[in-house]
């Protein structure tokens, strides 16, 4: 079974930041791209941002130039920094891995930017 952990959700105000962590674990003999997605009621899901284990990377326009990501492959885990936040970036940021050739999804972490 595999399992993908996010963290680091929360409030902030507009032209803050925050750092988004995702964690695979369980019997991993294979983690290709790791993505995040995110959501907002009466939307569809959405890709942010991914990244490949070489390192490439690609973003949505929308958050290109303010959100970074990441990876560490020796411990399964992506980063999402989000700096220069917007309210209309407030939504359910999901990871989202192709694990052992599947395809896996976190429960989601809160991000709301208001002030």
């Amino acid at each position: 079974q595999v399992q993908l952990v996010e963290s680091g959700g929360g409030l902030v105000q507009p032209g803050g930041s925050l750092r988004l962590s995702c964690t695979a674990s369980g019997r991993i003999r294979r983690l290709d791209v790791m993505d995040w997605y995110r959501q907002v009621p009466g939307k569809q899901r959405e890709l942010v941002a991914g990244i490949i284990g070489g390192g490439r990377t690609s973003y949505a326009d929308s958050v290109k130039g303010r959100f970074t990501i990441s990876r560490d492959n020796a411990k399964n885990t992506v980063y999402l920094q989000m700096n220069s936040l917007k309210p209309e970036d407030t939504a359910v940021y999901y990871c989202h891995a192709i694990v052992n050739y599947a395809a896996y999804f976190g429960q989601g972490t809160q991000v709301t930017v208001s002030s």
